[in-house]
C-alpha cells in the first residue's frame, strides 16, 4: 500500500516501513500476483510482489549472499544445487560464482518476475545465460516429488513469505521430498523469516524440518534494512551429517567476490541471543568453531 504517491509504504505483522520513492518505472498483473517496480529515493530499484516487498537494488546482496554461500563452503563438493523460487535470480547469480558448480536447477513458478528482473535488475540476472543453468517455470512442489532421488547436493528455498501458494513450501512433505532429493552430505537452506516478528514460522518450519528427516539445524541471522523489522534469518538442515564445515574458511573461499559473506561473518551469525537460543534449541559453537581454526 502507498502512503502517497512520494512514498511506498508496507505493513506487516504490526510493523510499518516506508522507502521514499521517485516514480513508479512498471506494474502488471500476472496469473499468480501484482509486480511492481519503483525507484527510491535512497535504495535504488524497487520491486514488490502484491505489496510486499522483495529486494532493493542496494541492500539485496545480503540477502543473497547469505542463503547461498554459507551452504556452499559449508558442503564438502557441492556440484549440482537446486534453487526453489528466486525468480529474481540473484541467488542462482551467487551460486554461480563457485567455479566447481556443475548444474543449478532453478524452479521458479512465475515466469514474469524473472523476465521483469532481467529488465530493471539486470545485475542479479547476468549468470542466466550460463551453461550451467537451468530456468525452469513450473510448480517446483511436483517438480520436486518428481525430481531424481540422491540428485542434488544444496537446495536453496528463496522462497515468498509462506502465504497463498508459498505457503506449501513450509512444509513436512516439501522437505520430505527435498531430503529425499539431496544426496547424502546434502544441504537444505530456506530463508526463514524474522526472528523478532515470525518466531512462530522460524520454529515452526524447524520442526517440519526434523519431521521430514533432517537431523542438524542451525540458524543465522543477519541485517537486512528492508525487510520487517530489519533482522532476518536463513535455517540450513543437514541430511546424515554435522555442519563441521559451517563457518570455517574453505580451500577456495578467495575465488569468490562477495560484498557481505565471510567466513567471519557466518560464525558472527551463528552466535544467536540466549532467548533465541532458548526458543530454538540451537546452542551456538562459535567459540568451539573459532578454537579449532585458530589450531589450524
Amino acid at each position: 500500500m502507498t502512503l502517497d504517491e512520494h512514498w511506498f509504504s508496507e505493513a506487516a505483522r504490526g510493523f510499518g516501513m516506508s522507502l521514499m520513492i521517485r516514480q513508479k518505472l512498471h506494474e502488471e498483473q500476472t496469473p499468480y500476483q501484482k509486480i511492481e517496480i519503483y525507484d527510491t529515493e535512497r535504495f535504488g530499484r524497487l520491486m514488490t510482489l502484491d505489496g510486499i516487498t522483495m529486494l532493493t537494488g542496494r541492500d539485496n546482496f545480503i540477502y543473497h549472499e547469505m542463503m547461498t554461500h554459507p551452504a556452499l563452503f559449508a558442503h564438502a563438493r557441492p556440484l549440482d544445487v537446486v534453487v526453489v523460487g528466486g525468480g529474481d535470480c540473484g541467488s542462482l547469480h551467487e551460486v554461480l560464482k563457485h567455479p566447481d558448480i556443475n548444474t543449478v536447477t532453478q524452479v521458479e513458478l512465475d515466469e514474469r518476475v524473472t523476465r521483469v528482473s532481467e529488465q530493471f535488475f539486470p545485475e542479479l540476472c547476468a549468470s542466466n545465460g550460463d551453461p550451467r543453468a537451468t530456468l525452469l517455470f513450473e510448480d517446483a512442489i511436483a517438480w520436486m516429488r518428481d525430481a531424481t532421488a540422491a540428485s542434488a547436493d544444496v537446495i536453496v528455498l528463496d522462497t515468498t513469505d509462506p502465504v497463498g501458494q508459498a505457503e506449501r513450501l513450509f512444509s513436512m512433505a516439501f522437505y520430505r521430498d527435498c531430503h529425499r532429493v539431496l544426496r547424502d552430505g546434502g544441504i537444505l537452506v530456506a530463508q526463514s523469516e524474522s526472528p523478532f516478528l515470525d518466531l512462530d514460522i522460524l520454529k515452526g518450519l524447524r520442526g517440519e524440518m526434523t519431521a521430514a528427516g533432517f537431523g542438524e539445524l542451525r540458524t543465522l541471522q543477519f541485517y537486512l534494512p528492508t525487510y520487517p523489522s530489519g533482522w532476518w534469518s536463513a535455517t540450513l538442515a543437514a541430511k546424515n551429517h554435522a555442519f563441521e564445515g559451517l563457518g570455517k574458511p574453505a580451500a577456495d573461499s578467495n575465488s569468490v567476490q562477495t560484498r557481505y559473506y565471510s567466513p567471519e561473518i557466518v560464525r558472527a551469525a551463528l552466535v544467536l541471543p540466549p532467548w533465541l537460543q532458548a526458543e530454538l534449541g540451537q546452542i551456538s559453537d562459535i567459540r568451539h568453531q573459532t578454537s579449532d581454526y585458530r589450531q589450524q
